[in-house]
Order: structure tokens, then C-alpha cells, then sequence
């Protein structure tokens, strides 16, 4: 099954009982954290902060579609999960916190960098809403063609005009042909994090 709908699938309300009360970027910042070391219930809540009820049922439906198992020791990915995981990981390659330039909108931003991904992006106002509705201040898109790395309908040349952030984004995520990097900004890490992966979420068709 594509990625895309493989995660959708885990929202979907199932009878009898109420629709979870986390969101789709709560499943990929988990699976992210899980990928990385084992966890327990408890730090996972913690790290994802929602509550120990909304947790359990994230890796309740994790579990049930193979992704996850569990130990004494915590959470870890399955061979089906880490084969999802890395399949995600080459559509978005990096994803890491830049310091203020002059493209950031707060105090916290988290640049994300989506793999080949530029012919999908046209002025980047889906991106900035989609970003906007998980409660990050705003986002802004960028693409890097023919050499250059733009901000569709702003700049032809973000070199140019704006030298901080073109130093680094570029240091940071190197992006290559028809890559895209969308910057979300808000002022807790946790929304520009989500707000990036929302963002750039609008880039997948049935990847």
C-alpha cells in the first residue's frame, strides 16, 4: 500500500468508539521517535505531548497494522514499519530547526527538505495554509531549480535576496534539482514541526 493512504488509514474512525484524538503528524513524529530508539508509552506521551488515552490508541492502531511491536524494553519498528519508514525518508530527506533569518515568521522554525518535488509547487499558498491550520504562525516554500533556489511568485534568486537564509538552508539541507524546502515557523517547536510536516504532506499524491 502507498504511504500516503498506509497512514491515513491509521485516522480512520473505527466502530464502536470515538475518532482518535491525535492527528496524522502525531503518527509520523511517533514513528519518527521509534525509528530512532525504543520507547515506552509514557515517554512517547511525553514526547508527542498528547495524553497517555490518545497514546495507547495510536500504538494500539500502529501495532494492528504491523508497523509497531512491543517489549519490556518499549516500542520498536517491525520489518513492515521500518520499510515504511525509510520509504517515507526518501520523499522527505531532512528534516531540522534553522535559526532566524529573513524568511521566518517566529521564534521557532523547522525547515523540512521533500524530494523532487518542485513541479508540484505553484505559489506556495496551499503549503502556508496547511501549515497554518495545525497552529504554526505561517510557512513559506521554496524550490531549487536550475541551479538556484527560489521562492515561487517572490524571488528568483534567494541568494540575492535573502543571503542569511540562502547560507543557511543550503548548509543545512543541500538541496538538489527540483527538491523543495518548506520553512514553518510558530512559537512552540512542537506547531513548527507539525506545521512543516503538514506542508509539505500537501506535496504527496498517492506516493
Amino acid at each position: 500500500m502507498k504511504i500516503k493512504k498506509e497512514l491515513e488509514r491509521l485516522l480512520a474512525e473505527k466502530a464502536p468508539g470515538p475518532a482518535p484524538s491525535f492527528s496524522l503528524f502525531h503518527v509520523i513524529r511517533a514513528l519518527e521517535l521509534i525509528a530512532e530508539r525504543s520507547y515506552g508509552r509514557l515517554k512517547l506521551s511525553e514526547e508527542l505531548n498528547i495524553g497517555e488515552g490518545a497514546t495507547r490508541t495510536l500504538l494500539k492502531r500502529l501495532k494492528e497494522a504491523g508497523l509497531v511491536s512491543t517489549s519490556k524494553t518499549g516500542c520498536q519498528l517491525t520489518q513492515k514499519g521500518e520499510k515504511l519508514w525509510r520509504r517515507h525518508s526518501s520523499i522527505f530527506k531532512r528534516k531540522v530547526s534553522v535559526e532566524k533569518n529573513e524568511l521566518t515568521l517566529a521564534e521557532y522554525n523547522v525547515a523540512i527538505l521533500i524530494n523532487n518535488s518542485g513541479d508540484k509547487v505553484k505559489c506556495g499558498m496551499k503549503q502556508r495554509d496547511a501549515a497554518v491550520i495545525t497552529g504554526a504562525k505561517g510557512a513559506v516554500t521554496l524550490v531549487y531549480a536550475n541551479g538556484k533556489l527560489t521562492v515561487p511568485c517572490v524571488s528568483d534568486d534567494v541568494a540575492e535576496t535573502y543571503p542569511k537564509a540562502y547560507r543557511q538552508l543550503m548548509k543545512l539541507l543541500r538541496p538538489e534539482e527540483n527538491d523543495v524546502i518548506i520553512i514553518a515557523s510558530a512559537e512552540a517547536k512542537e506547531k513548527a514541526e507539525y506545521g512543516a510536516l503538514a506542508a509539505a504532506w500537501t506535496l504527496l499524491n498517492d506516493c
